[in-house]
C-alpha cells in the first residue's frame, strides 16, 4: 500500500503526529524499530516530568501549554489517566536566574510560581532538607506524565482511528533527484508521499552526513529507590516532582505507585550508542545519587535501589529542537 505520510519513531513525537496526521485524513503508517514505549525510546520508562519553566524560550512555555491542552483532551477522550498535577518544586542552590527568566512568561499565561522562603518550605515539605539553598520556587501546574503508558495509548488510538503501525528497522533513506519515494525496512519497501523522521538519539545514524556531527547521544542514568515502610511523605500526593539547580541539576519524581523515589543526574554523560550499547548505569552515578538523597532527602539514607534504567539524550548544538525539512529533499521532515 502507498501512504500518503510515513512517520518512522514512536516515541511521544511520532505517535503524536502520527494520531494528528490520521485524524487529518490522512492514509499514515507509524514504523518503529521496538514499538511505542520500548525500553530503549527515550520516551519509555515510567514516568516523565512535565514542566513550563523554560527560562527565557517562552516558546517552549507556549509549546507545553498546548501539549497540556491535547493531553488533557486525550484523557476524556480514552477514558485514561496519564497527566499528573503534583507541581515542580524548583530548588536553586545557586543562581535562580533560570526560573527568574521563566516567571514573567508563565504569569503572561496565567500559569501560578509561588516563591517560597527556605523555612516556608521546609514546613511545608519536612521530607526535604534546604540546607544550602538559596530560593525555592513551586510551579503549581507542573507534574508529570506516565511516559511507556502514554505512548502506548497515542499508538493505540492512532491505530483504532485507521492508522497502520509496522515493527520494523528503518534504513537510511535514498535521495534521488531531490525527493525520496521509499525507504527500505527489514524485509520491505514502503512507499509514501511524505516522510516524517521522529528518531531522536537514532537520527545521526540514519543521516550522518546531515546529523552526524551536530547531534550528540549521551548517556543518562536514572535509578528508582525504596521508601520506608508505611512512609507516605515520598507519594506523589505528598511531594511535587523536583528539581535541583546546583553544580549539578539533579532532578526526580516522587513514588509513582509503589515502583519509588526516581532521582536522575542531568549532567550531560558519555556518548552512547542508543542500539547496542549495554543499559548498565556508570559507575560512582549510583553512589553520587545516593549521597545526594542523603544530603536532600535524609530519611531515604541508606534506601534500597529498586530499579535503575539507562536513557539518552540527543543533543543539538544550541540545546534547541530541530524540526525542518532535511536540505535537497522536497519531502522528508
Amino acid at each position: 500500500m502507498k501512504y500518503d505520510v510515513a512517520v518512522i519513531g514512536a516515541g511521544v513525537l511520532g505517535g503524536w503526529t502520527a494520531l494528528n496526521l490520521v485524524r487529518m485524513g490522512k492514509r499514515v503508517v507509524l514504523i518503529d524499530s521496538w514499538g511505542a514505549g520500548n525500553s530503549r525510546s527515550s520516551s519509555g520508562g515510567e514516568t516523565r516530568v512535565i514542566r513550563c519553566m523554560y527560562g527565557e524560550d517562552s516558546i517552549y512555555i507556549d509549546f507545553v501549554l498546548r501539549a497540556f491542552e491535547m493531553w488533557r483532551a486525550f484523557e476524556r477522550e480514552q477514558n485514561l489517566s496519564l497527566l499528573q498535577k503534583t507541581g515542580a518544586l524548583w530548588m536553586c542552590s545557586t543562581s535562580d536566574e533560570y526560573v527568574a527568566a521563566s516567571i514573567p512568561h508563565l504569569e503572561q499565561n496565567g500559569l501560578a510560581v509561588e516563591a517560597l522562603s527556605t523555612g516556608q518550605a521546609a514546613a511545608r515539605y519536612p521530607q526535604v532538607d534546604f540546607d544550602g539553598v538559596r530560593s525555592v520556587y513551586l510551579e503549581h501546574e507542573a507534574g508529570y506524565l506516565r511516559a511507556r503508558s502514554s505512548c502506548r495509548a497515542v499508538v493505540e488510538a492512532f491505530e483504532m482511528e485507521g492508522g497502520t503501525v509496522l515493527t520494523s528497522d528503518v534504513q537510511a533513506p535514498f535521495l534521488l533527484h531531490g525527493h525520496v519515494d521509499r525507504v527500505d525496512l527489514t524485509d520491505n519497501t514502503l512507499v509514501a508521499e511524505q516522510f516524517v523522521f521522529c528518531c531522536g538519539a537514532w537520527l545521526p545514524k540514519l543521516f550522518p552526513d546531515l546529523l552526524g556531527q551536530s547531534i550528540t547521544v549521551t548517556k543518562q542514568d536514572v535509578f528508582y529507590f525504596g521508601v520506608p515502610a508505611g512512609e507516605e511523605r515520598f507519594a506523589a500526593s505528598r511531594l511535587p516532582v523536583w528539581v535541583d539547580l546546583d553544580e549539578r541539576i539533579m532532578y526526580g519524581v516522587p513514588d509513582v505507585g509503589g515502583r519509588g523515589f526516581k532521582a536522575g543526574d542531568d549532567t550531560r554523560g558519555d556518548q552512547f550508542d542508543p542500539s547496542t550499547d549495554q543499559r548498565v548505569p556508570t559507575p560512582g552515578n549510583l553512589t553520587r545519587t545516593r549521597n545526594y538523597l542523603a544530603r536532600r532527602f535524609p530519611a531515604l539514607r541508606g534506601a534500597p535501589l529498586l530499579e535503575s534504567r539507562v536513557c539518552q539524550y540527543a543533543n543539538s548544538p544550541d540545546g534547541h529542537l530541530v524540526i525542518d525539512r532535511v536540505p535537497g529533499a522536497d519531502n522528508v521532515w
